[in-house]
């Protein structure tokens, strides 16, 4: 049974998340205060963390960044703060996803789910040997089983989203992707309101290519439209 661990003051919306989570067959863990001592021996074993950003005892953005270096499970932001600004931080600092309250719980789960098996298959990838089939586009390359991402032989600290980004585009060079649909196909279900997400991933991609070739311009943006790569 998988473990998930979720970081939340408000008892009743962590009472909620965690019943509904062990109606859909998973194992929820809990702690209220954002206190890290109290935090720290919980994470082993857990994989998946649900994470409030406004805690009693902790700022959360400082909490989700010591957390990726102790675990290597998807982090999903669970807040009230629902202002651009907030989700480019929250995203931009690591969160593998953003949900903002109030929320529906059917969404909630659906975004647990996408996120779980996004990372079993990453995991997958990862123990089922070497292939040596690379998408090579100008001074990049891009292995899909190893998420392997190099720009002029230097390997680039992408996230699984922004990975997934960069192959969906690679392997349909020359296609068009509207944000919504990017969204769809990365993420795992409805675009609706989202595509800001999609912006904020590419942003973050090409900051990290920039500083290793500041003319690194492999995802190219149609106006009005959406990304590709040629």
């Amino acid at each position: 049974m998988e473990r998930i661990l979720i970081i939340e003051d408000d008892q009743s919306i962590a009472r909620l998340q965690k019943d509904y989570l062990e109606i859909n067959g998973y194992e929820a863990i809990v702690e209220h205060t954002g206190d890290l001592s109290k935090i720290m021996p919980l994470i082993d074993g857990v994989s998946l963390i649900v994470l409030d950003l406004m805690l009693p005892k902790g700022d959360g953005i400082e909490i989700l960044k010591k957390l990726q270096t102790l675990v290597d499970v998807p982090i999903i932001i669970v807040s009230a703060k629902n202002q651009d600004l907030d989700i480019v931080l929250g995203l931009g600092v690591g969160a593998d996803d953003y949900l903002t309250k109030p929320f529906s719980t059917n969404e909630f789960i659906a975004r647990v789910k996408a996120q779980l098996r996004r990372y079993t298959k990453m995991k997958q990838a990862g123990t089922d040997g070497y292939d040596d089939s690379n998408i090579t586009i100008r001074n990049a390359i891009i292995n899909e089983m190893t998420k392997i991402f190099t720009l002029d032989g230097i390997p680039v600290e992408l996230t699984p989203k922004e990975f997934d980004i960069i192959l969906l585009l690679a392997k349909n060079r020359g296609r068009v992707f509207p944000k919504e649909e990017i969204y769809e196909r990365v993420w795992k279900y409805d675009s609706l309101g989202d595509a800001f997400t999609v912006t904020v991933h590419v942003k973050r991609i090409r900051e990290k290519l920039e500083k290793i070739s500041p003319n690194a311009n492999l995802i190219e943006t149609v106006w009005g439209v959406g990304y590709k790569i040629i």
